[in-house]
């Protein structure tokens, strides 16, 4: 075996951190599709990882010049990983590793970190700027849950999440764009699934990671103000509804706090009940107020559909209501391609062919916008 230098990423400039991060050193992979990409010249690379969890392990992936070559859980503690080896000398290989996870807001002990990269001769080439920078904010579907898994898994476990069968990926490499990912399972807009109005992203949004608990994650500031100068979307795609859809089908949700009961109704012929779903058309007003102060730049694409579409009408009056009182019109509504039988993945979420179809139409109508 070759000598190997060791090296931290604050040492390692040219690698880019992938994701809303604190720091570099060590470099702490929160969200969905956090990670690092990198173009090293050397025969050899290894990774060392620190990671931890009590409920839900990190998973990562690993691409190697563009091909998904790896993916495996980490183990609890230190890990080195060898990400290749043997390669040409001299030759650049562009690679990229991916947190394949979601944050897990019940598991407090849930952390993944890159501490450090191993490397033998070679150098590391600075990557070339982004065309794009795409950023995604949803539920179980931007955190890529069942989109890896065969068809009848109904476990809810880390080996069903990905973030590589996963559109936001599909569409930032077809455009050339860095992306980054803020997504919770079960989360939406004023409810989540279950009618817990405490299970919704725009209050977390504002926040490097806030949906991550615990005092560990405090110290690694996760609960900061992100900054959102030093990172410019040129558009945020919206993916939430579908779990404020749900909320609809779901008896209520008691706030343990108060004893008050929340549940979002339907009215006897099966329509939403027009004070709740003004309730969404409201939210929807309001987290587009919220991202367009903090992205005064960025096109703003609301999208649904991969698990049905019965919220658009609703979306669509929140759109319209946010437009007639800012005049914004750099906002933007877009249905997205159902999941069919043919397309479904585990857990009954949309699969790898519908993260595929959803990014086709995703990126197509971004061309047009961009």
């Amino acid at each position: 075996m070759e000598q190997l230098t060791t090296a931290t990423l604050t040492q390692l400039p040219q690698v880019r951190a992938l994701g809303r991060h604190t720091g570099r050193d060590p470099l702490t992979l929160f969200w969905t599709a956090s990670g690092m990409e990198l173009e090293f010249t050397g025969s050899e690379l290894w990774v060392d990882l620190f990671a931890d969890y009590e409920a839900v392990e990190p998973w990562v992936s690993v691409e190697l010049n563009g091909a998904w070559v790896a993916r495996f859980a980490v183990n609890p503690g230190k890990s080195r990983i060898c990400l290749f080896r043997g390669m040409t000398p001299g030759k650049a290989k562009h690679l990229r590793l991916l947190k394949d996870v979601q944050a897990m807001h019940d598991d407090p002990a849930h952390l993944l970190q890159i501490t450090g990269l191993e490397y033998a001769g070679g150098e590391f080439l600075p990557l070339p700027e982004p065309q794009y920078r795409l950023e995604f904010v949803g539920d179980s579907i931007t955190s890529g849950e069942g989109a890896i898994g065969a068809k009848p898994e109904e476990d809810w476990v880390g080996a069903f999440f990905s973030a590589e069968n996963h559109y936001g990926r599909l569409t930032a490499d077809a455009l050339g764009a860095e992306y980054r990912c803020i997504s919770q399972s079960g989360w939406g807009i004023v409810t989540g699934w279950d009618n817990d109005v405490r299970h919704v992203m725009p209050p977390y949004y504002t926040q490097v990671c806030g949906v991550a608990m615990g005092q560990r994650n405090a110290a690694l500031g996760a609960q900061q103000d992100n900054d959102f100068a030093a990172w410019k979307p040129d558009a945020v795609i919206v993916n939430l509804g579908t779990n404020d859809t749900g909320a609809f089908d779901n008896p209520p949700w008691q706030d343990p706090a108060t004893g008050k009961p929340h549940q979002m109704r339907r009215l006897s012929n099966g329509d939403f009940h027009p004070a709740d779903a003004q309730k969404v058309a409201n939210g929807v007003q309001h987290f587009l107020t919220l991202l367009r102060a903090k992205n005064p730049g960025a096109k703003l694409v609301w999208c649904i559909g991969m698990l049905g579409s019965e919220l658009l009408p609703v979306l669509r009056q929140g759109m319209e209501q946010y437009k007639a009182i800012t005049g914004d019109s750099a906002v933007y509504l877009l249905e997205l391609p159902n999941t069919t039988p043919e397309t479904v993945g585990a857990r009954q979420h949309p699969g790898a062919e519908n993260h595929r179809q959803a990014a086709n139409v995703l990126t197509a109508f971004l061309r047009t916008i961009l």
